[in-house]
């Protein structure tokens, strides 16, 4: 049998290969730690959930608050009395944003 390597199984292999050593070395670190911030039972997993979501939320009320004061104009009077939709369109686009910085920095 006449086997060739490629350059795409090579990089495959090596996607492969180094693409799990961060994976491998993050567990590894987890295990070792015996004191983290992760839920032991469902309701300390769910009162962190419920600390998240309130948290998540007074950011993001305050976020669109934030940008309201820094606008031209008052765009709730604008969305609700003149029924603006490109209005509408921006303060949904301005809270999508806000919550993803949040969900993300939450994350983090």
């Amino acid at each position: 049998m006449n086997w060739k390597p490629s350059f795409a199984a090579a990089g495959r292999w090596f996607l492969i290969f180094f693409a799990t050593q961060p994976l491998l070395a993050a567990t590894s670190d987890l295990t070792a730690s015996s004191s983290s911030w992760h839920p032991q039972t469902l309701w300390q997993a769910l009162a962190y959930m419920l600390i998240f979501a309130a948290t998540g939320i007074a950011a993001a009320i305050a976020g669109y608050t934030l940008f309201d004061k820094c606008t031209p104009g008052d765009l709730n009077k604008e969305i609700i009395e003149n029924k603006n939709v490109a209005a509408a369109i921006v303060a949904a686009a301005v809270i999508l944003g806000v919550c993803i910085i949040i969900a993300v920095a939450m994350l983090g």
